[in-house]
């Protein structure tokens, strides 16, 4: 495996906020108290990490009869007994997308086992934890997933699975619907592994989230990796104090809230969530829906809480909803500001590893971390990369491009694909037309100069006219070159789908499963093997 950095700043769409953050620049350092280096404050953070013994001994087990249930691999339950046994916890998560989501979930559960084994190596004992995000109820975010037939062109399956709308995902239970998705999938990625993965993972009985603990279960069971599922009722009892603080510190948690974001909008950055003065943290559960809680006061001036935004709301005073909470804490959940410290609650956590809107998360979160655990987890950039195949690989020598020329979208590809392919006579008969236009008008100008001055500017007008029409003229050549050339549009629609699908990097954009099946198990070794936790710049990988 080769592999080229790319940094950041030459990613399209990439915020400042993220680019400064991996540069630890000081305009962000008010807002991450650690820098993205995790050998920098490893040990210092390890040394002061404090975790209550009972809850690690009651969340131990909670995750012991999870993994159980997953059929979980030897070298899971040595990390679960490191954990029980004072173990600290590198974590990172993803919501529970079809078939394992999109490549980047894969990058995050390596870059969880990487930190942790460099964290054991310099003597502080750490295991991987992913954390399924169980509890989101945003179901056409994890529904489907992409995977490239035989041409290159993305297939996208979905499964038509549904629970309630607005019900978490946790709650959509699969049925026989899922078996063709499953064969569908199975006929794009071969008869490999992966796909007897697929078949004994997705099966009718499971949840979407059981259904992709299975799979990682299998894909990461050499690695030891402790997968965690967020809506176990047991977990949301062991919690039930964090939703409590939620409410009680409710306005306090706001205003810390709104002050970070004035600050970051302050510095020329942007709020990753918007808060409002109403906000609070927790979801609550009405008619098997997931409804966000709002505070607000009544006409007599006293406070309320707002369960629901539909007129049918159901409104509890703060003794009523901390009531529920202690009677029933399965039936609350945390929003994106307040999942981190829930997390970090449960588990003994020295580090976070997630991408850039993760990081955006955690440049708000930090004050609320400040309020309820007065700690900030740190946060490490997960690994990312651009997987190049040889086929691809192929096409970009062929036509003398790079992989971020692909960045710059698939019409701008077709059209530089078609300039190298342009007759040599004609593309040597616009390089003469430009050197005479540039030789003609620079001489003229000199001329008209000593003439009269003025009429320089008006020379620099026409020349410009002219190198407008030359230019135009030149694409109008290459269009005409790519309907001659089925080709060449083929491959710059494959060379789009490849590395850089819709507009975005190819590691949110094509399934991670299909990678597994085209090049096993060795390939999550080889990338294993080529990461390197300080370098946080974006990886071209040719396979």
């Amino acid at each position: 495996m080769k592999a080229q950095c790319l940094p950041f700043s030459q990613i399209p769409h990439t915020t400042r906020l993220f680019t400064d953050f991996l540069a630890y620049s000081p305009s962000v350092q008010p807002f991450y108290p650690h820098s993205p280096h995790f050998s920098e404050w490893s040990k210092a953070e390890a040394s002061s990490l404090k975790y209550d013994p009972a809850r690690r001994q009651l969340v131990t087990a909670i995750l012991e009869r999870q993994n159980k249930s997953w059929d979980a691999s030897p070298q899971t339950f040595a990390n679960l007994d490191r954990l029980r046994k004072g173990a600290a916890a590198i974590v990172t998560g993803q919501q529970v997308g079809l078939f394992g989501g999109p490549m980047f979930a894969i990058y995050k559960a390596l870059t969880a086992v990487k930190l942790a084994e460099e964290a054991t190596a310099s003597g502080i004992e750490a295991v991987p934890v992913f954390w399924l995000a169980t509890s989101d109820h945003d179901l056409a975010e994890v529904n489907h997933v992409s995977i490239p037939r035989p041409d290159g062109e993305l297939r996208t399956l979905t499964t038509s699975s549904l629970g309630i709308e607005g019900a978490p995902v946790s709650d959509v239970r699969l049925g026989d619907e899922i078996l063709p998705v499953v064969e569908e999938a199975v006929s794009l990625l071969g008869d490999s592994e992966a796909s007897q993965f697929l078949r004994e993972s997705y099966r009718p009985g499971e949840t979407l989230g059981s259904a992709f603990a299975r799979l990682y279960t299998r894909l990461f069971g050499e690695w030891g990796v402790i997968l965690l599922d967020a809506a176990d009722a047991d977990l949301h009892r062991i919690a039930a104090p964090i939703y409590k603080g939620a409410i009680e510190r409710s306005e306090d948690l706001d205003a810390a809230l709104l002050s970070r974001g004035q600050a970051l909008e302050k510095a020329g950055y942007y709020q990753q969530v918007k808060v409002t003065p109403s906000s609070v943290l927790l979801f609550g559960m009405r008619a098997g829906v997931r409804a966000p809680i709002h505070r607000r006061e009544t006409f007599d001036k006293t406070r309320e809480f707002v369960i629901g935004s539909d007129p049918e709301a159901e409104k509890l005073s703060s003794a009523e909803l901390l009531d529920r909470i202690a009677s029933g804490p399965e039936s609350f959940s945390p929003n994106v500001l307040l999942r981190p410290v829930v997390q970090d609650y449960l588990l003994p956590t020295l580090s976070y590893t997630g991408g850039a809107a993760e990081a955006a998360y955690f440049a708000q979160v930090g004050a609320v971390y400040e309020k309820i655990l007065g700690r900030v987890t740190p946060i490490v950039p997960r690994f990312s990369a651009t997987l190049v195949e040889p086929k691809v690989q192929r096409w970009l020598r062929q036509y003398e491009i790079t992989v971020p020329d692909t960045f710059r979208g698939p019409e701008a590809l077709r059209q530089a694909l078609a300039s190298r392919t342009l007759p040599a006579g004609l593309q040597a008969a616009f390089e003469r037309a430009n050197k005479a236009v540039e030789e003609s008008f620079s001489g003229l100008q000199e001329a008209l100069a000593k003439l009269d001055p003025t009429l320089v500017e008006a020379s620099q007008t026409g020349g410009s006219k002219v190198r407008y029409q030359l230019d135009r003229l030149r694409e109008r050549a290459m269009a005409a070159e790519l309907r001659r050339s089925e080709v060449v549009s083929r491959h710059a629609e494959a060379l789009s789908q490849a590395l850089y699908p819709e507009n975005a990097l190819q590691e949110r954009g094509v399934g991670g499963i299909y990678f597994v099946a085209r090049h096993g198990a060795e390939l999550f070794r080889n990338i294993h093997d080529t990461m390197r936790t300080d370098c946080h710049d974006h990886q071209i990988l040719e396979l």
